[in-house]
């Protein structure tokens, strides 16, 4: 099992950058894969970006490629999500999320998951 522990998130205005971040402990991580995810209020899990541990090997959701960065610091367990640019339409509550062998977008083959962080973009 991997605890997830997220910090990052708050209120910023439109265009700001927010960096979030995602601390792994538990297991070991050789084919762990971290993914980052957001649901806006009545909408589904939105796939963002994902990381491989060991390669480095990351995925994006076209939406945001442009204005997002996924990275690892491996010394301290820690996966960022660096946000640029940020819309209103970014408003959701963030989550990092876990599982080994998979580093795709299907939220349900994720079963680590992080406690969950606002995300507020006003205008």
């Amino acid at each position: 099992q991997v605890q997830l522990g997220q910090s990052g998130g708050g209120l910023v205005q439109a265009g700001d950058s927010l960096t979030l971040s995602c601390t792994a402990s538990g297991r070991t991580f050789s084919r762990l894969a971290v993914a980052w995810f957001r649901q806006a209020p009545g909408e589904a899990h939105e796939f963002l970006a994902s990381i491989r541990w060991t390669s480095g090997q990351t995925k994006y959701a076209d939406s945001v490629k442009d204005r997002f960065a996924i990275s690892r610091d491996n010394a301290k367990s820690t996966v960022y999500l660096v946000m640029n640019r940020l819309q209103r339409d970014d408003t959701a509550v963030y989550y990092c999320a876990a599982t080994e062998g998979y580093s795709g977008d299907a939220s349900e083959l994720y079963d680590n998951w992080g406690q969950g962080t606002q995300v507020t973009v006003s205008q």
